[in-house]
């Protein structure tokens, strides 16, 4: 029976799957339970590849590179990729974090990646994270999640602030987005003294951490239809759950080539790091599968040039009261279907040949899709799509699930969307 029949059951797997990825280290745990029961096994980047699983994956970091590669299969025959992050915007903790004001105790934040800031006020707020704790002489690496509201980023009273009606909201990233924790005076080491009883170990086994916040509400169906879902970090954990989703289905189906899945850390950031997209992982994993499969280096440069990479990100849906701000001949709606994203200035990687071949694979899907494109007068954001095809030079098609609130501690997207999305990358990764 086709996942397209069943969009409300599809959604809701996959805000179960959002809620229990509150980090990107998270989100690669959750993403490793669902492979293992999909039949694939984990492997360490530092043992020898001389013999690989048909079904394995490795873990970066908060990146995760899952692969489907069957015996048989020429070394030069090229990949099937669909490529997403599990990094959203966020509040990030600092390493020394302790402060306060006026009888608070706070936390000092970083803001990470571009923030809508007035989203996180007021909100019941957690913490999660991986923290590296010392076990006798060696360093072991942990993730912690708190989901209690712990923190909150109180707004100013509209009484001290009479012009925030015409002049706007603004906030200061420095002095406007430190939550409050408890009542008292700051005290120095009091997070590291909370976060190990959290943990359960001593104050002092705690060396460093990467901790975020997150917000509470649980991810849920909206409107009067239901046809809506509203649920935190869909940028992009919509895509990393499709593109999951659609590799563990497509694996039982025999494909002619290579199946691949990226999900990579900093997207948000720039992707400049040891498992971002413009960081080693895609190549580096993927030859080693070459390799481990009695490929050479020839084979590997033969086999990227037969790849094709689906950058699966987000896209903005046509926002109601902000019309003007979209390109009025390519407006794309919640549940409208895959969003094929174009760009003549290379801001996403969709080339002609790709953008045939994706709504190829949406019409055998039996899925509708919409094609993108930035209105010409504005900037336009950018994904690993063009990192990828400069980087390997893949072939590579950019695409998303339509949305509105992007980088909102809270998004919207479409019921039906998710379903269709995972349609559509099956057919990629069956496509010769």
């Amino acid at each position: 029976m086709s996942i397209i029949e069943f969009p409300e059951r599809v959604a809701l797997d996959m805000a179960s799957y959002i809620d229990a990825s509150p980090s990107p280290y998270h989100a690669c745990d959750t993403s490793a339970e669902r492979l293992v029961a999909g039949g694939f096994t984990e492997i360490n980047e530092l043992d020898a590849w001389s013999e690989v699983p048909e079904r394995g994956f490795v873990r970066r970091g908060g990146s995760l590179f899952a692969w489907y590669y069957p015996a048989g299969i020429d070394t030069t025959t090229g990949f099937r990729i669909a490529g997403a992050h599990t990094d959203s915007p966020n509040l990030r903790i600092k390493p020394r974090p302790d402060t306060g004001a006026a009888g608070f105790r706070q936390l000092g934040v970083e803001v990470y990646g571009g923030v809508l800031l007035n989203s996180w006020l007021d909100r019941d707020l957690g913490i999660s994270g991986r923290a590296f704790v010392s076990d006798g002489p060696h360093l072991v690496e942990r993730h912690f999640r708190v989901d209690r509201p712990i923190l909150r980023v109180p707004q100013l009273a509209i009484h001290l602030d009479r012009t925030i009606g015409e002049k706007g909201l603004k906030l200061d990233k420095q002095q406007h987005m430190a939550p409050v924790m408890a009542v008292g005076d700051s005290k120095e080491g009091a997070f590291a003294e909370f976060l190990a009883q959290e943990m359960g170990i001593a104050p002092g086994a705690i060396k460093s951490y990467d901790a975020m916040v997150h917000d509470l509400t649980p991810s849920g169906l909206l409107g009067t239809e239901e046809d809506m879902l509203a649920a935190p970090r869909l940028d992009n954990l919509c895509s990393s759950y499709c593109a999951l989703t659609a590799l563990i289905e497509a694996a039982d189906k025999g494909p002619s080539h290579p199946l691949a899945v990226t999900l990579f850390d900093h997207e948000e950031v720039g992707s400049a790091s040891r498992g971002g997209a413009d960081g080693p992982l895609l190549g580096d994993v993927t030859e080693r599968l070459i390799l481990a499969r009695g490929g050479d280096r020839d084979s590997y440069l033969r086999n990227i040039q037969d790849s094709i990479c689906v950058s699966a990100d987000m896209a903005h849906a046509v926002h109601p009261n902000y019309v003007d701000r979209h390109e009025p001949d390519h407006h794309i709606h919640l549940n409208g279907g895959p969003v094929i994203k174009v760009n003549a200035n290379q801001r996403y990687a969709t080339e002609a040949e790709t953008e045939a071949l994706f709504q190829m694979a949406c019409e055998r899907a039996g899925v509708p899709f919409q094609k993108w494109v930035m209105k010409t007068n504005m900037a336009c954001g950018s994904t690993i799509g063009p990192l990828t095809a400069a980087k390997h030079g893949m072939r590579t098609v950019d695409v998303g699930c339509a949305q509105l609130s992007m980088h909102s501690a809270r998004e919207l997207c479409g019921v039906k969307d998710p379903a269709w999305m995972v349609s559509a990358l099956g057919e990629m990764f069956l496509m010769d």
